[in-house]
């Protein structure tokens, strides 16, 4: 389930090419619409709650869509500002921060790995485990790709919004490539909580 057409024909194009018949994609705002009335086994989601403006309702519209002792997988932000890299440039903290400032002008909630645990218990879920995942790495490491590609396209996307001028913008993406390009330079991931809980 995705609100985003790009993102589920990715997902249809690989399952084609693996030859997978056992994915169904739906295309569904999870803010307006809550996912199908099934008696799921089981629900994984990544940077979801974080991106909605009503999570604690889809929080409960998803424990309706299990049976119970389902199982609910979570992976989300509980502290978007560990972001940064060592040694520290300013620019790229300046990024972080402006990102958190429009996540939330939009009405999401970068951190919201921080609520979830609380919901989860008010809403009948047993809570199994709680796991902290945050990287270090160099440069040289794939999982530096993901937050640097995040940052090129979120330069563009917060000039467009107007969050950001074009200026402060090829600023950042200017100490970036400096961060990148000097020896033992560390990217510090932002922390995301994994949550695995089981419908009472």
């Amino acid at each position: 389930i995705d609100r985003s057409r790009r993102f589920l024909d990715t997902l249809e194009a690989t399952r084609l090419q693996r030859g997978l018949d056992n994915i169904t994609t739906l295309e569904l705002d999870l803010d307006a619409e809550g996912p199908p009335a099934v008696a799921a086994d089981g629900a994984w989601a990544r940077w979801v709650f974080a991106f909605v403006k009503h999570p604690r309702d889809l929080l409960a519209r998803v424990g309706g869509a299990l049976k119970r002792g389902g199982v609910l997988v979570v992976h989300e932000y509980f502290d978007y500002a560990t972001w940064r890299v060592a040694p520290r440039s300013p620019e790229i903290e300046e990024f972080v921060r402006v990102v958190i400032e429009s996540w939330r002008a939009d009405g999401g909630e970068p951190d919201i790995g921080l609520d979830l645990p609380i919901w989860l218990g008010e809403l009948g879920f047993a809570t199994k485990s709680l796991h902290p995942i945050i990287d270090v790495v160099p440069a040289s490491n794939f999982v530096w790709q993901w937050p640097t590609a995040f940052i090129q396209v979120g330069l563009r996307r917060l000039v467009d919004l107007g969050h950001l001028t074009a200026d402060r913008a090829l600023a950042i993406s200017e100490a970036l490539a400096a961060s990148e390009a000097a020896p033992h330079t560390l990217m510090v991931t932002p922390a995301v909580l994994e949550i695995i809980a089981v419908r009472q």
